[in-house]
């Protein structure tokens, strides 16, 4: 209860403080290339109930064939994503997510349907919470696609390596869950943001 109290107070709290941030960022990415300035995918949540994420637009329309980025330099994103991306400015939109009760400020990061699909009966305990928007797994993967960029194989890399390398984290999160743990994400990932 605690939990989804501070998720509602802290999600709204910084959707309003923010709105003018928020709008400006909407306006560039109408000026920066075509297409909406939302974009919405299908992922996982809560036990195992689909839900539509929200972020900010970063890419081309019609680049999400592959759904996993590539690279800072990854041609599909435009300009204003580089920079949305780089400093998660492109995650503030879950902040909707967080309200509507799909989502928490920490959990395991929810995954799209087909990679749940080759989730271990021990590895869907991550779809025992809320999905976050932050985790530890958020913290050590922050150069992802970077990693991936290097790979000869980024989807092979991204299911043999990352993928069981971010669920073993989620589901340590998901065991040793408490208010001080997520206060302690919070404060990391806000530090590494700014870093």
């Amino acid at each position: 209860m605690l939990k989804r109290l501070f998720d509602l107070v802290s999600a709204g709290l910084v959707l309003v403080l923010l709105f003018p941030v928020l709008t400006v960022i909407a306006f560039a990415i109408v000026l920066d290339s075509k297409g909406g300035i939302f974009y919405r995918q299908t992922r996982v949540g809560k036990n195992g109930k689909t839900f539509r994420l929200y972020k900010f637009r970063t890419m081309r329309p019609n680049s999400d064939k592959l759904q996993i980025t590539v690279g800072h330099r990854d041609p599909r994103v435009t300009k204003i994503g580089y920079l949305l991306r780089k400093y998660k400015l492109d995650e503030f939109p879950q902040l909707i997510n967080i309200l509507k009760g799909e989502m928490s400020v920490v959990g395991p990061r929810p995954e799209v349907p087909k990679y749940v699909e080759l989730y271990t009966p021990e590895q869907r305990e991550v779809l025992s919470v809320r999905p976050g928007l932050t985790d530890y797994a958020s913290l050590k993967f922050v150069d992802e696609s970077e990693l991936l960029a290097a790979s000869e194989n980024p989807e092979q890399t991204y299911r043999e390596e990352i993928m069981p390398a971010k669920l073993k984290l989620g589901r340590e999160y998901v065991q040793k869950q408490s208010f001080f743990t997520d206060l302690k994400i919070i404060f990391q990932t806000l530090f590494r943001i700014i870093r």
